[in-house]
């Protein structure tokens, strides 16, 4: 249902608020709330427009909020020929918040976590097509984002127009050992390029690590700054900016409050704790993780401490992490938990929907090998692989990453 309608400039938004089932398999059980933005521009608000609907990466994280018209930007092409649909997928923003779970046991939270990967959010999004009376509309999904839409072209392909995907073409039958595996030879490189344009970083990061494991440094929150914590710094390294923004945190004073401040705001697993939580789900279709990134990390540089990790969740981080702590028995069940499989493979070699994806080359993230894999199973998918840009490409150059796959999608290329 609508719920508020505003104007800023050069956008009209209207909210709505959807009251789902959390389990779609029993549409008479709990319900949570779904958050959803509805933005088109001034001059085309009273417009008949297609609909395009945002997935945002993560998993567990909201839809972006818009704060101004700004050329170049994804969002400034999509309005061309759009009106925008912005999900707060379950679970984040404005949609039933999870956080601590308090009020539910160990098993009881791990059940209810069960229902926030990307089989339930496109479950959600077609009850919200269904709801708001459209008969079909397109799907833009950035990184996880872009899993959620083969899991769409999947399941429910009869609601789509077109397929949008940009640094997220997943594995479809691959075991997450696979991926974590991949995974941290691209973080290896992406190491070996940050330290190649800051060689005296090495020795800085070093002798952060190695004082963080023997002084008790507090982070803001409170938690414990250790030596593995300030190692995952390098999860941004995959990010067109990643080098700076590490580079400009390691130079920092040691314990000065400025880097304290900016290593807690780099790892946001308090605000967000369904990223921690499910990170590794997201890649297991019909089977268990089993703590997978922490089982295959090479073990050569499981202990250098100048090797910085990357997107890797591990089990000590509910230990570490004072707001996961809540979650650390639910986590560890979720681990055991066998996911069923997310893709229909014989489907989307059957697949009717126009679709294109970016697939970045040197991808840390999502690794470009399965990429085109998976590419090469969709039928009728055009692939536009490019080195030009990092896993944030629809950061960087939103209007020409969006408008290369409308081009590719819609006969202009």
């Amino acid at each position: 249902m609508r719920v508020a309608s505003y104007r800023a400039p050069n956008f009209v938004f209207s909210e709505h608020e959807f009251e789902l089932p959390l389990d779609h398999a029993q549409p008479g059980g709990p319900t949570i709330t779904v958050f959803a933005r509805e933005v088109v521009t001034s001059a085309h608000e009273h417009d008949d427009r297609p609909w395009l609907v945002y997935l945002q990466g993560g998993p567990g994280f909201e839809a972006p909020r818009l704060l101004k018209l700004i050329d170049e930007t994804w969002w400034e092409r999509a309005l061309q020929d759009y009106r925008l649909l912005l999900l707060d997928q379950r679970g984040t923003g404005r949609s039933t918040p999870v956080g601590s779970l308090p009020d539910r046991s160990a098993p009881d939270q791990a059940e209810y976590l069960t229902h926030f990967r990307a089989d339930s959010i496109v479950r959600d999004a077609e009850a919200i097509r269904k709801e708001l009376g459209i008969e079909k509309w397109s799907v833009l999904g950035q990184s996880f984002g872009g899993f959620c839409v083969v899991t769409y072209l999947s399941q429910a392909p009869e609601g789509l127009v077109e397929a949008f995907v940009t640094g997220g073409l997943p594995p479809l039958e691959r075991h997450p050992d696979d991926v974590y595996r991949a995974t941290y030879e691209r973080t290896r490189a992406k190491n070996d390029a940050y330290y190649a344009r800051y060689p005296e970083d090495r020795e800085r990061v070093r002798s952060i690590v190695e004082r963080l494991e023997t002084e008790d440094v507090r982070l803001p929150s409170g938690d414990r700054l250790t030596g593995r914590r300030f190692r995952q710094l390098g999860h941004v390294l995959g990010m067109s900016d990643g080098a700076e923004t590490v580079h400009y945190i390691v130079e920092l004073p040691f314990g000065s409050p400025a880097l304290l401040h900016d290593v807690e705001l780099l790892q946001s697993f308090a605000r967000n704790p369904l990223y921690a939580v499910i990170h590794e789900a997201c890649y297991a279709t019909g089977a268990a993780t089993r703590w997978s990134a922490d089982r295959v990390f090479p073990e050569d540089v499981r202990d250098d401490p100048t090797f910085l990790t990357g997107e890797h969740i591990y089990p000590w981080m509910i230990e570490e992490y004072g707001a996961l702590e809540p979650l650390a028995e639910a986590a560890q069940i979720l681990a055991e938990h066998e996911w069923p499989a997310l893709y229909d493979v014989e489907r989307l070699a059957g697949n009717e929907v126009p679709a294109a994806a970016a697939i970045y080359a040197e991808d840390m993230y999502v690794p470009r090998e399965f990429s085109e894999e998976t590419a090469a199973a969709i039928r009728g998918l055009r692939p536009w692989v490019t080195n030009e840009y990092e896993h944030d490409g629809l950061r960087a150059n939103g209007k020409g990453v969006l408008g290369r796959l409308l081009d590719l999608v819609q006969g202009r290329a």
